[in-house]
């Protein structure tokens, strides 16, 4: 039998804070909040101003709850690689925690009552947007693209982005080639952010038999694509300012791009000398960079 099916159900005498913790930490709370940054501003460029906090306040519960929903079923989904990696390994489902059968069911309570909230509270494309998300995001991503192809990341990026389409599509009802700009530029910008994580994580992914590219693939290949969608990631920011924005976007979104694009150059001329790579520091000014770009997405929505 399966080590992580035997585990003993949570109950009984166990600390509740130290239950309550464990299953927070099942739905990621840091990815989400990462998700929630391009939210809220995508939906005030949307609808030209603050839009009604009531409706912001049920785009963020109920995005939050998606996202915490599309994790806990991840975690359910790997538990079988996540024991195998140091990053992962103190998971609630690898640590025994929390049961398989626990951990299905919290995921799929949520994905039931995020997807309900937005249907009745917003739209029908704002709610379809959300299972999709949920549904590619564990169904393609997690079983199929993750274990199978390099490219995984690529293809996978579909979900991380589909809350700028969430956002706009909960605001007006359909979507705007501002939307897809956005969604471009959070899409293209997951590639370098996690590839430099891939790189850090390198013997983890490969002891799990999990085939990110830094893993199969040469450090000039991993260079060039973090470079490539960099690039992309930043020429779509730009393309953006004709559509709508003003210069109290464009100027900033300008400045952290060339400073995103220093630093994925480092990392490349770090490789080629030999030198520590230290990829984190693109990992983390990656985050900067998409933060300080949908602060000035608020921003510019606001004048």
């Amino acid at each position: 039998m399966d080590a992580s099916a035997a585990a003993v159900p949570v109950t009984g005498g166990r600390d509740l804070l130290a239950v309550l913790r464990a299953y927070v930490s099942l739905t990621k709370p840091r990815i989400v909040e990462l998700l929630l940054v391009t939210t809220v501003p995508t939906m005030m460029i949307a609808a030209g101003g603050m839009p009604p906090l009531w409706l912001v306040a049920v785009v963020l519960i109920g995005g939050s709850l998606a996202a915490g929903a599309a994790n806990a079923l991840n975690c359910f989904i790997d538990r079988d690689i996540d024991q195998l990696m140091r990053r992962t390994k103190r998971r609630p489902l690898p640590t025994h925690v929390v049961t398989p059968r626990h951990a299905l069911a919290f995921g799929l309570a949520l994905a039931v009552v995020s997807v309900t909230l937005m249907a009745v509270f917003t739209n029908w494309l704002a709610a379809g947007l959300t299972l999709a998300a949920i549904v590619y995001y564990d169904l393609v991503y997690t079983m199929w693209l993750k274990r199978s192809t390099p490219q995984n990341t690529f293809w996978g990026g579909a979900c991380g982005a589909a809350p700028v389409l969430i956002g706009w599509a909960a605001v007006t009802g359909g979507l705007s080639p501002v939307a897809w700009g956005l969604f471009a530029v959070v899409f293209f910008w997951q590639l370098p952010h996690f590839y430099a994580l891939a790189i850090k994580y390198k013997a983890d992914y490969a002891r799990a038999g999990i085939p990110m590219l830094p893993v199969v693939a040469s450090a000039r290949r991993v260079n060039t694509e973090i470079i490539l969608f960099t690039w992309l990631t930043v020429a779509s920011s730009l393309v953006i300012w004709p559509l709508g924005m003003s210069l109290l976007y464009a100027v900033p979104a300008a400045v952290v791009g060339a400073i995103f694009l220093l630093e994925a150059h480092r990392l490349q001329r770090r490789s080629v000398r030999g030198e520590p790579l230290r990829p984190m520091r693109l990992f983390h000014w990656s985050t900067t960079y998409l933060t300080v770009l949908f602060v000035a997405v608020a921003l510019d929505a606001l004048v």
